[in-house]
């Protein structure tokens, strides 16, 4: 007869079986906010029925599964012909499969679409990080091959479908959707993409490529078609490259190894060779950068929302964690010292929604020709356009920069537990770096905000007109403008404290949107900490005046 040697008390229950959006307050205030009047009852149902989904078991057993059974890359098959096919655990494809069948990759032509995706995008991103790089690269596209009306027609549709046809190749005139990677970094060039090597030789067609070379990084390499960068006789150029020719035969696209990454593990990063691959140019020869920089910029505010999904379950568990949890007497989120933690962690996460959800209401306004929903009346268009210039690489560098110490925190929040696979979190640390590398890394990115400030004069006057809409609101925060104002007006040597200038840039802009938009307690703590330095080094450090208690309530997710 076994002996039974305890009884399991004081573990807290898996948070599961919610509805990851209308528990996450910040985010369904933002899309009330966002959108307009006739567009909200349709959405919260959309995004309410997609969180239900994101909280299930269902879905959180094929985040794990998708990690557990990471992609294979297959180069032939049995009888040795060349085949360069990645093969996926069915639980990537019902992942990406929900998502698409969801709208994730469809927001360029649908009213409110970039506020409905980005807060859809924020949400099902929680079950799951890896498959947001197809998403986000197939949304993405569209812009870039819009500089090319005959390609946007022929492509744009299969992009913004809602049929996931992704678990085999084939024509994609014979598929009901498609989707995209890309293909820009090269070994010797990195980041620096107008070193890249790779050759493109117009063929007698019009517009037609062969194209010579390797890419170093291209995302998804199981995708339908990718965009990429080469080498035309006019200069650096963009390219799309289909995986299947229309003929049914497979474009040359040698896959010469997967990388295997920190984390991201569910997803397929590869090597690629080009050896006489057939391409369609987009855009003007020449113009390759300023071609795909409209897909970059869509895709780093991809990088704005994943931080920010991983930031918000990370905190959710945390909260949910310690709210069960008892210990010295009583639960473990009233403690003092822990609702200091839990309250500086909930506003890392609010901060960065709050922000990514703005410039997805930026998006709307100037694809529509309007003003965005919740944004400020007189600039129009054109003025959230040049906010969008400046803010994308601003968010993207400051929100990616907090993901790393925002969830290895929230790991913490739950002591050893935290630090074993099932709990999910160190799946959410392994993914928190990526954002910050993806699309550029933090001096890129902090080098393209001295570029906007130095380029183009509207995309200053579009921010501090964004951040003056909360002026006299706060003290804190006018003295934090105040300062801004002060640096902004002395350039010299500007490079050497780039950095410093955008986390003051985005601090501030997140600071005036949280004094308009949250309540007042959460306002007051990130003003008081962010802005007015009342903060330490580590999370906890919060002033202890503050109504810390409010801000871990809100932050808490309902089960």
């Amino acid at each position: 007869m076994a002996a039974t040697t305890h009884t399991v008390t004081n573990q807290p229950p898996p948070l599961v079986r919610y509805d990851v959006f209308t528990a996450d307050r910040a985010l369904t205030e933002a899309v009330e906010r966002h959108l307009p009047p006739g567009l909200r009852e349709e959405a919260r149902d959309e995004l309410s029925s997609l969180g239900t989904t994101a909280g299930s078991a269902q879905a959180q057993s094929w985040g794990a599964l998708a990690n557990e059974y990471p992609p294979r890359l297959r180069t032939h098959d049995r009888y040795g012909h060349r085949v360069d096919e990645v093969d996926f655990h069915p639980a990537w494809h019902r992942l990406l499969g929900h998502a698409v069948t969801s709208g994730l990759t469809g927001a360029w032509s649908r009213p409110g679409g970039h506020v409905r995706r980005a807060a859809g995008f924020l949400v099902w991103s929680q079950t799951e990080a890896g498959h947001g790089c197809p998403l986000s690269m197939t949304h993405a596209a569209v812009p870039a091959l819009r500089t090319d009306p005959e390609l946007a027609a022929e492509w744009e549709p299969r992009l913004t479908s809602r049929v996931y046809d992704g678990e085999e190749l084939r024509p994609p005139a014979e598929k009901g959707g498609v989707l995209f990677g890309m293909g820009m970094t090269e070994k010797q060039g990195g980041s620096d993409v107008r070193a890249n090597t790779t050759a493109a030789a117009p063929l007698d067609a019009a517009g037609e490529y062969v194209l010579t070379g390797h890419k170093w990084f291209c995302s998804a390499p199981m995708s339908d078609a990718f965009l990429v960068l080469a080498q035309a006789p006019g200069g650096l150029t963009c390219f799309l490259v289909p995986r299947v020719l229309a003929d049914g035969t497979r474009n040359v696209f040698r896959i010469q190894r997967l990388k295997d990454k920190l984390g991201n593990r569910s997803n397929a990063s590869a090597e690629v060779e080009f050896d006489g691959t057939w391409a369609r140019r987009v855009g003007e020869e020449g113009r390759g950068v300023r071609t795909i920089i409209e897909m970059v910029a869509a895709t780093r505010l991809d990088c704005v929302l994943g931080s920010a999904a991983l930031m918000r379950q990370a905190v959710a568990q945390a909260v949910h964690h310690t709210t069960y949890r008892r210990a010295f007497g009583g639960p473990l989120a009233d403690k003092p010292l822990m609702r200091n933690v839990l309250a500086d962690l909930a506003l890392e996460s609010e901060a960065a929604t709050v922000l990514g959800m703005r410039l997805a209401a930026a998006y709307d306004a100037v694809e529509s020709g309007g003003t965005a929903a919740g944004g400020t009346g007189p600039g129009g268009a054109e003025s959230e356009r040049a906010l969008l210039r400046l803010v994308v690489p601003a968010a993207k560098y400051w929100v990616t920069k907090r993901c790393t110490p925002t969830v290895a925190e929230a790991l913490e929040c739950l002591g050893g537990n935290g630090y074993v696979e099932e709990s999910g979190m160190p799946r959410l640390l392994r993914e928190a770096p990526l954002n910050s590398i993806w699309e550029g890394s933090g001096n890129v990115q902090a080098l393209d905000v001295l570029r906007a400030l130095q380029r183009e004069p509207g995309a200053l006057d579009a921010y501090l007109r964004e951040v003056g809409e909360a002026r006299g609101a706060d003290h804190r925060l006018d003295g934090a403008i105040k300062g801004l104002l002060t640096e902004l007006a002395d350039l010299e040597g500007v490079e050497a404290r780039a950095r410093r200038l955008v986390e003051r840039m985005a601090l501030v802009l997140q600071g005036s949107l949280l004094v308009r938009w949250a309540p007042p307690e959460v306002a007051d703590a990130f003003c008081g900490s962010r802005l007015g330095r009342d903060w330490g080094t580590a999370f906890g450090t919060l002033p202890h005046s503050l109504d810390l208690g409010a801000v871990v309530d809100r932050a808490r997710a309902e089960v």
